[in-house]
């Protein structure tokens, strides 16, 4: 094995006692099987279909059997995935106004075939409405594969980064490298002068963003820190100890952190993480709640997110937590009304 700075920069192994695995370039496996459920039901569920025969609209992903992963081997990323999926569609015909439900059926979606190859079998309950039948057979299994399409480019890019870490480079040398601020508004801004270095020594940058929820503060404030209401909007079991100190862990430990600094209805600050991040590695999140009743707006701050997973970080928030508490005040709304 090469010292820091000798042979094939690929090979290099750190001197230390183990010196195996550096960088995660001989090989790593990650299990993303939980994962492709959720962006599955993401991609698919609430899909409309419109045509001159009427609309159709993809409701719940009814079935979902398989299993995905990835590996790494030598700098390459080797994809398995194999599922088996059924979803629930309802559809109204134009002219009629009648209303038809059926199923979409796809038996196997898999790394053996391209997803224009891959079969999709439309059905309908009984009874007329046959040309609901044909558009989803159309349009709808064309906006179908659209969605497998972005599943697998989110699989192959979203889901692997850290999968492959940067080779060792002296102290500060990559942060000489030049970089372009993404663009930047008053909702949601990056600007050069964040880049900073926190824990680990990687280039990191801080993420700022707004949001406006039609909640007061004091209830906003409750959903980052009652249990139930986070497994409500996340979907998933977790762990919330609301208290300094206490720990936080969310969508299946893809998300995990601790409690710093709670403030009821105004504040909180956490120590957070993703799963795919440099091991041990944490941002600074705070959450500021302000009262504008009857609504409230929360302003993140996100300090310290390693650059390379910059935009992932930034979708996490607003697809995973905002998109997401948006849906969990409507239908309690809902069902109050």
């Amino acid at each position: 094995m090469a010292k820091w700075g000798q042979g094939d920069p690929r090979w290099i192994v750190e001197e230390r006692a183990d010196a195996t695995n550096v960088n995660n370039w001989h090989w790593t496996e990650r299990d993303a099987t939980s994962w492709s459920k959720r962006k599955l039901k993401e991609v698919l569920e609430g899909l409309v279909v419109e045509g001159e025969a009427g609309r159709c609209e993809i409701g719940d992903l009814k079935h979902v059997e398989g299993e995905a992963s990835c590996n790494s081997r030598k700098g390459k990323l080797i994809f398995f995935y194999e599922w088996n999926l059924r979803l629930s569609w309802k559809g109204t015909v134009k002219e009629s106004g009648e209303k038809h439900k059926g199923s979409v059926e796809i038996p196997n979606l898999s790394e053996e075939n391209e997803v224009d190859d891959t079969e999709i079998n439309v059905s309908k309950k009984k009874g007329e409405g046959d040309v609901l039948k044909d558009l989803m057979r159309t349009e709808g299994t064309t906006k179908v594969r659209e969605a497998l399409r972005d599943y697998l480019k989110a699989l192959k890019t979203e889901f692997t980064l850290g999968m492959i870490l940067p080779t060792k480079a002296p102290v500060g040398q990559e942060l000489a490298t030049e970089r372009k601020p993404s663009g930047s508004t008053m909702q949601d801004s990056v600007t050069p002068q964040s880049l900073d270095m926190v824990g680990v020594k990687i280039p990191t940058v801080r993420i700022h963003m707004r949001e406006v929820f039609n909640s007061p503060a004091d209830q906003l404030y409750s959903i980052f820190t009652k249990k139930e209401l986070v497994q409500k909007f996340s979907k998933c079991p977790a762990v919330i100890e609301a208290e300094k100190g206490g720990k936080l862990q969310m969508f299946e430990g893809c998300v995990s952190g601790e409690y710093t600094e709670l403030v009821p209805s105004q504040r909180i600050v956490l120590k957070w993480r993703c799963r795919s991040w440099p091991d041990e590695h944490y941002a600074t999140v705070a959450l500021n709640f302000q009262d504008l009743a009857p609504q409230s707006e929360l302003e993140l701050e996100c300090k310290g997110v390693p650059v390379a997973h910059e935009e992932s970080t930034r979708q996490c928030w607003k697809k995973q937590y905002f998109e997401e508490i948006h849906i969990l005040l409507q239908q309690s709304k809902d069902n109050m009304e």
